[in-house]
Protein backbone atom coordinates (compact mmCIF):
# COMPACT_ATOMS: atom_id res chain seq x y z
CA UNK A 1 0.00 0.00 0.00
CA UNK A 2 1.76 3.42 -1.24
CA UNK A 3 -0.80 5.65 -2.18
CA UNK A 4 0.02 9.28 -0.30
CA UNK A 5 -3.72 9.76 0.06
CA UNK A 6 -4.28 7.61 2.79
CA UNK A 7 -4.62 9.36 6.10
CA UNK A 8 -4.93 8.36 9.80
CA UNK A 9 -5.73 9.63 12.67
CA UNK A 10 -4.85 9.58 16.62
CA UNK A 11 -7.89 11.29 18.25
CA UNK A 12 -7.14 11.02 22.23
CA UNK A 13 -9.52 12.93 24.97
CA UNK A 14 -7.28 15.56 27.32
CA UNK A 15 -9.26 14.26 30.77
CA UNK A 16 -6.26 12.40 32.47
CA UNK A 17 -3.19 10.25 31.86
CA UNK A 18 -1.80 9.06 29.08
CA UNK A 19 -3.49 5.09 28.69
CA UNK A 20 -1.29 2.43 27.17
CA UNK A 21 -3.81 1.05 24.88
CA UNK A 22 -3.70 4.60 23.86
CA UNK A 23 0.04 4.81 23.57
CA UNK A 24 -0.54 1.24 21.11
CA UNK A 25 -2.91 3.17 19.08
CA UNK A 26 -0.89 6.26 18.53
CA UNK A 27 2.00 3.58 17.81
CA UNK A 28 -0.19 1.69 15.19
CA UNK A 29 -1.19 4.75 13.55
CA UNK A 30 2.23 5.94 12.77
CA UNK A 31 3.61 2.93 11.67
CA UNK A 32 0.35 2.37 8.85
CA UNK A 33 1.18 6.15 8.07
CA UNK A 34 4.69 5.85 7.24
CA UNK A 35 4.47 2.71 5.27
CA UNK A 36 1.78 3.93 3.21
CA UNK A 37 3.70 7.64 2.86
CA UNK A 38 0.65 9.04 4.16
CA UNK A 39 0.05 11.43 6.90
CA UNK A 40 -1.03 10.93 10.36
CA UNK A 41 -3.50 13.34 12.33
CA UNK A 42 -3.58 14.25 15.89
CA UNK A 43 -6.90 15.66 16.92
CA UNK A 44 -7.72 15.80 20.71
CA UNK A 45 -11.02 15.08 21.17
CA UNK A 46 -11.15 18.02 23.53
CA UNK A 47 -15.32 18.41 23.40
CA UNK A 48 -15.99 17.29 27.23
CA UNK A 49 -15.74 20.93 29.16
CA UNK A 50 -16.37 19.78 32.51
CA UNK A 51 -13.25 16.90 31.98
CA UNK A 52 -10.75 18.54 29.54
CA UNK A 53 -7.90 19.98 31.12
CA UNK A 54 -5.17 21.93 29.06
CA UNK A 55 -2.57 19.90 31.13
CA UNK A 56 -3.53 16.49 29.99
CA UNK A 57 -3.67 17.68 26.59
CA UNK A 58 0.21 18.74 26.88
CA UNK A 59 0.73 15.31 28.92
CA UNK A 60 -0.38 13.59 25.41
CA UNK A 61 1.91 15.63 23.57
CA UNK A 62 4.63 14.70 25.94
CA UNK A 63 4.14 11.12 25.99
CA UNK A 64 4.02 10.95 22.21
CA UNK A 65 7.35 12.64 22.01
CA UNK A 66 8.75 10.13 24.24
CA UNK A 67 7.30 7.14 22.01
CA UNK A 68 9.01 8.86 19.10
CA UNK A 69 5.90 10.57 17.59
CA UNK A 70 7.02 14.33 17.92
CA UNK A 71 5.22 17.07 15.71
CA UNK A 72 7.14 16.37 13.25
CA UNK A 73 5.40 13.29 12.42
CA UNK A 74 2.16 14.63 12.54
CA UNK A 75 -0.56 17.33 11.17
CA UNK A 76 -2.02 19.08 14.59
CA UNK A 77 -2.79 18.81 16.66
CA UNK A 78 -6.58 19.99 15.78
CA UNK A 79 -8.95 20.08 18.29
CA UNK A 80 -12.57 18.78 18.38
CA UNK A 81 -13.72 21.91 19.84
CA UNK A 82 -13.31 24.06 16.65
CA UNK A 83 -15.28 22.02 14.56
CA UNK A 84 -18.79 22.72 16.93
CA UNK A 85 -20.24 24.70 14.07
CA UNK A 86 -19.60 22.36 11.35
CA UNK A 87 -21.00 19.53 13.66
CA UNK A 88 -24.15 21.27 14.26
CA UNK A 89 -24.26 22.13 10.25
CA UNK A 90 -24.14 17.97 9.79
CA UNK A 91 -27.10 17.75 12.93
CA UNK A 92 -28.96 20.18 10.46
CA UNK A 93 -28.73 18.34 7.62
CA UNK A 94 -29.64 14.86 8.70
CA UNK A 95 -33.01 16.67 10.56
CA UNK A 96 -33.64 18.49 7.25
CA UNK A 97 -32.91 15.31 5.28
CA UNK A 98 -35.18 13.08 7.81
CA UNK A 99 -32.55 11.05 9.02
CA UNK A 100 -33.08 13.05 12.52
CA UNK A 101 -35.41 14.35 14.55
CA UNK A 102 -36.38 15.78 17.80
CA UNK A 103 -37.23 13.51 21.05
CA UNK A 104 -38.05 14.64 24.44
CA UNK A 105 -37.81 11.43 25.90
CA UNK A 106 -36.03 11.17 29.25
CA UNK A 107 -34.54 7.95 30.62
CA UNK A 108 -37.47 6.88 33.01
CA UNK A 109 -39.62 7.82 30.30
CA UNK A 110 -38.33 5.20 28.08
CA UNK A 111 -37.89 2.47 31.09
CA UNK A 112 -41.77 3.59 31.72
CA UNK A 113 -43.11 2.19 28.17
CA UNK A 114 -40.36 -0.75 27.82
CA UNK A 115 -39.47 -2.13 30.98
CA UNK A 116 -36.32 -2.02 32.80
CA UNK A 117 -34.64 -4.77 30.69
CA UNK A 118 -35.62 -3.02 27.74
CA UNK A 119 -31.89 -2.24 26.24
CA UNK A 120 -32.55 0.27 23.57
CA UNK A 121 -34.77 3.33 22.83
CA UNK A 122 -38.36 2.40 21.58
CA UNK A 123 -38.61 5.10 18.79
CA UNK A 124 -41.43 6.97 20.26
CA UNK A 125 -40.78 10.32 19.05
CA UNK A 126 -40.06 9.02 15.40
CA UNK A 127 -42.89 10.14 14.10
CA UNK A 128 -44.09 13.01 16.08
CA UNK A 129 -42.92 15.82 14.41
CA UNK A 130 -41.53 17.69 16.98
CA UNK A 131 -39.69 20.99 16.42
CA UNK A 132 -36.81 22.14 18.00
CA UNK A 133 -37.23 23.33 21.73
CA UNK A 134 -35.40 23.30 24.85
CA UNK A 135 -34.59 20.02 26.21
CA UNK A 136 -35.05 18.40 23.27
CA UNK A 137 -32.38 16.14 22.09
CA UNK A 138 -31.91 14.43 18.33
CA UNK A 139 -32.06 11.24 17.83
CA UNK A 140 -30.53 9.32 14.42
CA UNK A 141 -33.15 7.45 12.57
CA UNK A 142 -31.67 3.96 12.39
CA UNK A 143 -33.10 1.99 8.99
CA UNK A 144 -35.80 -0.67 9.97
CA UNK A 145 -34.16 -3.49 7.57
CA UNK A 146 -31.41 -4.32 6.19
CA UNK A 147 -27.63 -4.59 8.05
CA UNK A 148 -24.54 -2.60 8.06
CA UNK A 149 -21.06 -4.37 7.09
CA UNK A 150 -18.27 -2.81 8.65
CA UNK A 151 -14.96 -3.67 6.77
CA UNK A 152 -12.27 -3.95 9.24
CA UNK A 153 -8.76 -5.04 8.28
CA UNK A 154 -8.59 -7.17 11.28
CA UNK A 155 -11.44 -8.42 11.73
CA UNK A 156 -12.91 -8.56 8.26
CA UNK A 157 -16.42 -7.73 7.37
CA UNK A 158 -18.56 -8.23 10.74
CA UNK A 159 -22.23 -7.23 9.87
CA UNK A 160 -25.23 -5.31 12.35
CA UNK A 161 -28.68 -5.79 11.56
CA UNK A 162 -30.58 -2.33 11.46
CA UNK A 163 -33.24 -3.24 13.76
CA UNK A 164 -31.19 -4.25 16.31
CA UNK A 165 -29.46 -0.75 16.35
CA UNK A 166 -31.46 1.88 18.29
CA UNK A 167 -32.45 5.40 17.11
CA UNK A 168 -29.56 6.63 19.04
CA UNK A 169 -28.63 10.34 20.04
CA UNK A 170 -26.80 12.35 18.33
CA UNK A 171 -27.46 15.74 19.80
CA UNK A 172 -27.95 16.21 23.62
CA UNK A 173 -30.63 18.34 24.90
CA UNK A 174 -28.50 21.32 25.31
CA UNK A 175 -27.70 21.39 21.26
CA UNK A 176 -24.58 19.65 21.75
CA UNK A 177 -23.24 17.31 19.91
CA UNK A 178 -22.50 13.88 21.06
CA UNK A 179 -19.28 11.67 20.11
CA UNK A 180 -20.67 9.47 17.43
CA UNK A 181 -21.41 12.59 15.28
CA UNK A 182 -18.66 14.62 15.94
CA UNK A 183 -16.25 11.76 15.26
CA UNK A 184 -17.90 11.10 12.25
CA UNK A 185 -17.44 15.32 11.04
CA UNK A 186 -14.13 15.16 12.35
CA UNK A 187 -13.14 12.34 10.19
CA UNK A 188 -15.08 13.38 6.72
CA UNK A 189 -13.41 17.42 7.23
CA UNK A 190 -10.05 15.83 8.22
CA UNK A 191 -10.18 13.64 4.99
CA UNK A 192 -9.74 10.63 7.41
CA UNK A 193 -9.45 7.09 4.97
CA UNK A 194 -8.67 5.00 7.77
CA UNK A 195 -9.87 4.40 11.38
CA UNK A 196 -7.59 2.23 13.47
CA UNK A 197 -8.48 2.44 17.34
CA UNK A 198 -9.54 0.05 20.22
CA UNK A 199 -11.99 -2.93 20.34
CA UNK A 200 -14.21 -0.81 22.80
CA UNK A 201 -15.62 1.00 19.78
CA UNK A 202 -16.41 -1.66 17.78
CA UNK A 203 -20.06 -1.11 18.64
CA UNK A 204 -20.19 2.35 17.92
CA UNK A 205 -19.04 1.50 13.95
CA UNK A 206 -22.32 0.56 12.85
CA UNK A 207 -24.08 3.72 13.67
CA UNK A 208 -20.89 6.08 12.88
CA UNK A 209 -20.82 4.57 9.30
CA UNK A 210 -24.72 5.03 9.21
CA UNK A 211 -24.12 8.64 10.17
CA UNK A 212 -21.05 8.79 6.75
CA UNK A 213 -23.52 7.17 4.42
CA UNK A 214 -26.40 9.64 5.69
CA UNK A 215 -24.16 12.39 5.06
CA UNK A 216 -23.30 11.21 1.10
CA UNK A 217 -20.06 10.30 2.01
CA UNK A 218 -17.62 7.02 1.69
CA UNK A 219 -16.98 5.47 5.22
CA UNK A 220 -13.75 4.54 6.23
CA UNK A 221 -11.34 1.51 6.41
CA UNK A 222 -11.77 0.48 10.07
CA UNK A 223 -9.29 -1.68 12.27
CA UNK A 224 -10.25 -2.40 15.47
CA UNK A 225 -7.01 -3.57 17.61
CA UNK A 226 -7.63 -5.95 20.71
CA UNK A 227 -8.44 -4.63 24.06
CA UNK A 228 -5.50 -4.64 26.76
CA UNK A 229 -6.50 -7.18 29.77
CA UNK A 230 -4.14 -8.15 32.75
CA UNK A 231 -3.47 -11.12 34.13
CA UNK A 232 -7.22 -11.97 35.30
CA UNK A 233 -7.93 -11.43 31.91
CA UNK A 234 -10.17 -8.54 32.94
CA UNK A 235 -10.04 -5.14 30.52
CA UNK A 236 -7.35 -3.06 31.82
CA UNK A 237 -8.52 -0.44 34.12
CA UNK A 238 -7.22 3.08 34.97
CA UNK A 239 -9.32 2.40 38.24
CA UNK A 240 -7.78 -0.76 39.08
CA UNK A 241 -4.65 -1.47 37.35
CA UNK A 242 -1.29 0.37 36.58
CA UNK A 243 -2.28 2.11 32.78
CA UNK A 244 -0.69 5.66 32.43
CA UNK A 245 2.44 5.78 30.55
CA UNK A 246 3.65 8.81 32.54
CA UNK A 247 4.25 6.46 35.53
CA UNK A 248 6.04 3.50 33.64
CA UNK A 249 8.33 6.37 32.18
CA UNK A 250 8.73 7.74 35.66
CA UNK A 251 9.90 4.35 37.07
CA UNK A 252 12.79 4.00 34.61
CA UNK A 253 11.22 2.26 31.33
CA UNK A 254 12.92 3.20 28.42
CA UNK A 255 10.87 4.32 25.23
CA UNK A 256 12.30 1.99 23.10
CA UNK A 257 11.41 -0.82 24.98
CA UNK A 258 8.08 0.67 25.81
CA UNK A 259 7.11 1.07 21.97
CA UNK A 260 8.73 -2.81 20.70
CA UNK A 261 6.59 -4.20 24.24
CA UNK A 262 3.47 -2.59 22.98
CA UNK A 263 3.43 -3.17 19.15
CA UNK A 264 3.72 -6.98 20.28
CA UNK A 265 0.43 -6.69 21.85
CA UNK A 266 -1.58 -8.60 19.23
CA UNK A 267 0.98 -8.86 16.44
CA UNK A 268 3.76 -10.59 16.14
CA UNK A 269 6.94 -9.79 13.60
CA UNK A 270 8.39 -12.44 11.86
CA UNK A 271 10.57 -15.58 13.44
CA UNK A 272 10.72 -16.55 16.70
CA UNK A 273 11.42 -12.86 18.27
CA UNK A 274 10.30 -9.89 20.36
CA UNK A 275 13.26 -7.47 21.12
CA UNK A 276 12.92 -5.78 17.10
CA UNK A 277 14.79 -3.04 15.63
CA UNK A 278 12.09 -0.11 15.27
CA UNK A 279 12.91 0.02 11.77
CA UNK A 280 12.23 -3.85 11.00
CA UNK A 281 8.96 -3.54 12.58
CA UNK A 282 7.69 -0.51 10.34
CA UNK A 283 8.59 -2.62 7.80
CA UNK A 284 6.87 -5.71 8.64
CA UNK A 285 4.04 -4.77 10.40
CA UNK A 286 0.73 -5.59 8.80
CA UNK A 287 -2.51 -4.31 10.31
CA UNK A 288 -4.09 -7.60 8.39
CA UNK A 289 -2.23 -9.66 10.79
CA UNK A 290 -3.12 -8.52 13.80
CA UNK A 291 -4.82 -11.18 15.88
CA UNK A 292 -8.33 -10.11 17.27
CA UNK A 293 -8.37 -11.86 20.43
CA UNK A 294 -7.44 -9.62 23.71
CA UNK A 295 -3.54 -9.12 24.23
CA UNK A 296 -2.67 -9.76 27.91
CA UNK A 297 -0.38 -6.47 29.14
CA UNK A 298 1.70 -8.26 31.08
CA UNK A 299 3.90 -6.03 33.57
CA UNK A 300 6.22 -8.79 34.49
CA UNK A 301 7.34 -9.63 31.06
CA UNK A 302 7.80 -5.54 30.45
CA UNK A 303 9.97 -5.18 33.48
CA UNK A 304 11.57 -8.42 31.95
CA UNK A 305 11.97 -6.96 28.06
CA UNK A 306 13.02 -3.64 29.96
CA UNK A 307 16.36 -4.75 31.58
CA UNK A 308 16.87 -6.94 28.26
CA UNK A 309 16.78 -3.26 26.16
CA UNK A 310 19.07 -2.01 29.33
CA UNK A 311 21.57 -4.40 29.28
CA UNK A 312 21.79 -4.32 25.23
CA UNK A 313 22.35 -0.39 25.45
CA UNK A 314 26.06 0.67 24.64
CA UNK A 315 27.88 1.63 28.21
CA UNK A 316 27.64 5.62 26.66
CA UNK A 317 24.13 4.66 26.16
CA UNK A 318 22.78 3.09 29.61
CA UNK A 319 25.35 6.32 31.06
CA UNK A 320 22.80 8.88 29.46
CA UNK A 321 20.24 7.50 29.68
CA UNK A 322 20.59 7.40 33.69
CA UNK A 323 21.61 10.58 34.04
CA UNK A 324 18.38 11.86 34.55
CA UNK A 325 18.09 10.15 37.80
CA UNK A 326 21.12 10.85 39.09
CA UNK A 327 20.61 14.39 38.92
CA UNK A 328 17.55 15.06 39.72
CA UNK A 329 16.08 16.81 42.57
CA UNK A 330 14.82 13.85 43.73
CA UNK A 331 18.13 12.09 44.15
CA UNK A 332 19.11 11.65 47.68
CA UNK A 333 22.40 13.38 47.84
CA UNK A 334 22.94 17.20 47.47
CA UNK A 335 23.86 18.41 43.69
CA UNK A 336 27.14 19.16 44.11
CA UNK A 337 27.91 15.63 45.31
CA UNK A 338 27.18 13.54 42.50
CA UNK A 339 30.80 13.13 40.52
CA UNK A 340 30.12 11.49 36.90
CA UNK A 341 33.17 9.82 36.66
CA UNK A 342 32.52 7.87 40.09
CA UNK A 343 29.17 6.64 38.61
CA UNK A 344 30.85 6.03 35.17
CA UNK A 345 33.69 3.54 36.93
CA UNK A 346 30.48 1.57 38.08
CA UNK A 347 28.40 2.05 34.94
CA UNK A 348 28.72 -1.41 33.96
CA UNK A 349 28.16 -3.26 36.54
CA UNK A 350 24.68 -1.32 37.93
CA UNK A 351 23.90 -1.98 33.73
CA UNK A 352 23.98 -5.65 34.72
CA UNK A 353 21.96 -5.62 37.64
CA UNK A 354 19.05 -3.55 36.91
CA UNK A 355 15.51 -3.83 34.92
CA UNK A 356 14.33 -0.07 35.53
CA UNK A 357 16.58 2.88 35.05
CA UNK A 358 14.92 3.85 38.70
CA UNK A 359 16.44 1.11 40.41
CA UNK A 360 19.75 2.69 39.26
CA UNK A 361 19.58 5.78 42.32
CA UNK A 362 19.53 2.87 45.43
CA UNK A 363 22.29 0.79 43.23
CA UNK A 364 24.61 3.22 44.03
CA UNK A 365 23.54 6.69 47.23
CA UNK A 366 26.46 4.85 48.57
CA UNK A 367 28.75 6.50 46.56
CA UNK A 368 27.58 9.83 46.66
CA UNK A 369 26.43 10.42 50.50
CA UNK A 370 28.30 11.09 53.28
CA UNK A 371 27.02 8.22 55.18
CA UNK A 372 25.48 4.58 53.81
CA UNK A 373 21.77 4.78 53.89
CA UNK A 374 20.80 3.39 57.61
CA UNK A 375 18.66 -0.34 56.55
CA UNK A 376 17.93 -1.54 60.01
CA UNK A 377 16.88 -5.06 59.10
CA UNK A 378 20.21 -5.17 56.96
CA UNK A 379 22.49 -3.98 60.07
CA UNK A 380 20.64 -5.94 62.44
CA UNK A 381 21.04 -9.39 60.15
CA UNK A 382 24.40 -8.68 59.54
CA UNK A 383 25.95 -7.41 62.74
CA UNK A 384 23.87 -9.89 64.67
CA UNK A 385 26.57 -12.57 63.99
CA UNK A 386 28.87 -13.43 66.84
CA UNK A 387 31.97 -12.79 64.24
CA UNK A 388 30.83 -9.11 63.09
CA UNK A 389 32.71 -7.01 65.73
CA UNK A 390 36.17 -8.75 65.39
CA UNK A 391 35.51 -8.72 61.48
CA UNK A 392 35.28 -5.14 61.42
CA UNK A 393 38.42 -4.44 63.89
CA UNK A 394 40.16 -6.91 62.24
CA UNK A 395 39.59 -5.72 58.65
CA UNK A 396 39.94 -2.08 59.37
CA UNK A 397 43.71 -3.06 60.34
CA UNK A 398 44.25 -4.93 57.40
CA UNK A 399 42.23 -2.15 54.96
CA UNK A 400 44.50 0.31 56.50
CA UNK A 401 47.78 -0.57 54.55
CA UNK A 402 47.05 -2.77 51.62
CA UNK A 403 46.90 -2.14 48.06
CA UNK A 404 43.87 -0.24 46.95
CA UNK A 405 42.45 -2.78 44.07
CA UNK A 406 39.07 -5.13 44.55
CA UNK A 407 41.32 -7.93 44.01
CA UNK A 408 43.11 -7.55 47.01
CA UNK A 409 40.41 -6.54 49.15
CA UNK A 410 38.99 -9.46 48.27
CA UNK A 411 41.85 -11.67 48.84
CA UNK A 412 42.26 -10.17 52.26
CA UNK A 413 39.10 -10.65 53.40
CA UNK A 414 38.69 -14.34 52.33
CA UNK A 415 41.99 -14.89 54.44
CA UNK A 416 40.51 -12.86 57.36
CA UNK A 417 37.68 -15.10 57.22
CA UNK A 418 39.41 -18.63 56.71
CA UNK A 419 41.13 -17.78 59.90
CA UNK A 420 37.56 -17.80 61.47
CA UNK A 421 36.39 -20.59 59.71
CA UNK A 422 33.86 -18.45 57.74
CA UNK A 423 33.27 -18.17 53.93
CA UNK A 424 33.76 -14.85 52.29
CA UNK A 425 29.69 -14.48 52.16
CA UNK A 426 29.49 -14.64 55.44
CA UNK A 427 32.80 -12.29 55.96
CA UNK A 428 31.78 -9.50 54.10
CA UNK A 429 28.11 -9.09 55.31
CA UNK A 430 28.82 -6.68 58.37
CA UNK A 431 31.61 -5.07 55.93
CA UNK A 432 28.88 -4.63 52.97
CA UNK A 433 26.63 -2.96 55.43
CA UNK A 434 28.79 -0.96 56.85
CA UNK A 435 29.87 0.17 53.70
CA UNK A 436 27.04 0.29 51.62
CA UNK A 437 24.15 0.15 54.11
CA UNK A 438 22.56 -2.71 52.45
CA UNK A 439 22.82 -6.54 52.40
CA UNK A 440 23.23 -6.41 48.37
CA UNK A 441 23.74 -4.70 45.82
CA UNK A 442 26.68 -4.02 43.71
CA UNK A 443 30.38 -6.40 43.77
CA UNK A 444 31.51 -5.08 47.42
CA UNK A 445 35.54 -4.79 46.41
CA UNK A 446 34.92 -3.10 43.43
CA UNK A 447 32.72 -0.87 44.99
CA UNK A 448 35.06 -0.03 47.84
CA UNK A 449 38.13 0.73 44.99
CA UNK A 450 35.75 3.47 43.25
CA UNK A 451 34.74 4.93 47.27
CA UNK A 452 38.41 4.78 47.94
CA UNK A 453 40.25 3.51 51.29
CA UNK A 454 39.37 6.82 53.31
CA UNK A 455 35.73 7.12 52.91
CA UNK A 456 35.50 2.98 53.10
CA UNK A 457 37.93 2.77 56.42
CA UNK A 458 35.50 5.87 57.90
CA UNK A 459 32.18 3.54 57.72
CA UNK A 460 33.29 0.42 59.08
CA UNK A 461 35.20 3.04 62.02
CA UNK A 462 31.37 3.88 62.65
CA UNK A 463 29.91 0.54 62.59
CA UNK A 464 32.59 -0.36 64.97
CA UNK A 465 31.75 2.28 67.27
CA UNK A 466 28.21 1.74 66.94
CA UNK A 467 28.39 -1.98 67.30
CA UNK A 468 30.63 -1.71 70.22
Amino acid sequence: MTSPEIRVRFAPSPTGMFHVGNARSALFNWVFARQSGGSLVLRIEDTDAERSRPEWVQGILDAMAWLGIDDSQYEGPLFQSDYVGKHREAIDKLLRDGRAYYCDCTRDDVVARTGSSHKGYDGFCRDRGMEAAEGRAVRFRTPDVGSTVVVDLVRGKPEFENALIEDFVIARGDGSPVFLLANVVDDMIMGITHVMRAEEHLPNTPKQQLIWEALGARPPIWAHAPVLVNEARQKLSKRRDRVALEDFRAEGYLAEAMRNYLMLLGWAPSGDREMVPWDEIVAEFQLEDVNPSPAFFDVKKLRAFNGDYIRALPLDGFIEAAQPWLVSNKAPWPAEAYDPAVFAAVAELVQTRIVLLGEVVPMVDFLFLGEPVSDEDAWSKAMGSEHAAGILADTIERYSEVEWTADVLKTELETLGAGRGLKLGKTQAPVRVAVTGRRVGLPLFESMEVLGREATLARLRAAAQRLS
